[in-house]
């Protein structure tokens, strides 16, 4: 398979004569930060990372989305951490868009690239660092572990997008399909990261309404979005932020493939508000 296409932000600043106008929204329901708004001014620092900056495209809101994290690291030679996590109770998924590094989870080294995929368990020992010679940029998604007893925690898994034939949805004529990096079936997971991937025309084709927060990053392509009562254009480098029972469906808008990397929060009891004392 030819080396993935995906989109990634590289900062700088549009000139003095730009117009302000944006698609940039932020709404009860939903958010779209177009790529845009990825300017040098809006990156950020982690401490014990070196070389390294990166643009918070989510984090947990009350009353939004408060299930998850979600990062674009940019990385620079030599840059890197070996203290990247200091929340013992998260777990996380790094997907590569560009470059390449090194990664070690307890002990065992694993060299990354473009289309690269990693989950890193909850409370592991772990560390990354760029020996490319080049710039690498990376997706870093994070989410607090929901531990059961009887249920093991997951082991780290660590592939590549070229080597895993993608899943078709029924009756779509093979035009929807997703790139699963773990199996659904797996109980231990209480999140997944995939790949979605429509080719020019296909839609989905009713209101997605349910109980699952999204971040889906436009890796590739164009489409056009229903988000809540909107109808938004997103292309690639554009990132949407929703809420759980956020309607949704979309338009893929051609001429390529329209592919996103999609973030969902799964297999877990919803959580349940104790009544006040005395109610």
């Amino acid at each position: 398979m030819p080396k993935p296409s995906h989109y990634f932000p590289t900062g700088g600043h549009p000139g003095q004569t730009a117009l302000l106008s944006d698609r940039a929204m932020f709404t009860e329901a939903y958010a779209v930060i177009p790529k845009g708004t990825m300017r040098d001014i809006v990156t950020s620092c982690l401490p014990f990372w070196h070389g390294t900056r990166l643009w918070v495209l989510s984090r947990p809101l009350s009353g939004f989305a408060e299930t998850f994290s979600q990062y674009i690291m940019e990385v620079q030679p030599d840059g890197g951490s070996d203290r990247p996590e200091p929340d013992l109770g998260a777990q996380g998924v790094l997907f590569v868009v560009d470059g390449g590094f090194s990664l070690k989870i307890n002990g065992i080294s694993h060299e990354m690239d473009a289309g690269s995929y990693a989950y890193v368990p909850a409370g592991s020992d772990w560390s990354l660092w760029n020996r490319t010679g080049a710039v690498t940029r990376f997706h870093w998604i994070r989410k607090t572990y929901e531990a059961l007893e009887g249920l093991d925690h997951p082991e780290p898994v660590v592939c590549r997008e070229q080597d895993i034939t993608p899943a078709v949805m029924p009756e779509t004529d093979g035009k929807w399909a997703t790139t699963r990096f773990v199996d659904p079936s797996d109980m231990r997971h209480d999140m997944h990261v995939t790949i979605v991937t429509f080719q020019p025309g296909a839609v989905i084709p009713f209101c997605e309404t349910h109980v699952m927060e999204h971040g889906l990053y436009v890796l590739e392509g164009k489409a056009v979005y229903r988000l809540n009562q909107d109808w938004v254009e997103v292309e690639a480098g554009d990132y949407m932020w929703l809420r759980a029972f956020c309607p949704q469906a979309c338009y893929a808008g051609g001429p390529g493939p329209f592919r996103y990397l999609l973030y969902k929060d799964v297999n877990r009891h919803m959580k349940l508000q104790k009544a006040p004392a005395g109610v």
